[in-house]
């Protein structure tokens, strides 16, 4: 994160407020995650299903038109589709 924002001509001090800033809300976010969790077994998983399509529409939304660019070919699309059906394969053994 610090690397982009130093190349692209932020100043330091602006960069290392913003890691800072980025690390102090992911603790809090890790803090009431484990409030959370100690819930129930129930509240765990509907807070990782949300996770979990909070990245497929990462993912389906950045990385793949991004990999299609670079790659012009079917190679990336099938690895996308592989990758899917093998998490999917994963969540359910």
């Amino acid at each position: 994160m610090a690397v982009p924002m130093k190349n692209g001509g932020m100043k330091i001090g602006k960069v290392i407020m913003y890691v800072i800033l980025s690390g102090v809300t992911t603790g809090i976010g890790a803090f009431f995650g484990a409030l959370v969790g100690t819930i129930s077994k129930e509240v765990i998983a509907i807070c990782l299903s949300f996770a979990a399509g909070a990245m497929l529409y990462i993912v389906s939304g950045e990385l793949i038109p991004e990999s299609n660019k670079l790659y012009k070919g079917r190679m990336s699309s099938i690895g996308n589709i592989l990758g899917f059906i093998l998490g999917i394969l994963a969540t359910t053994i």
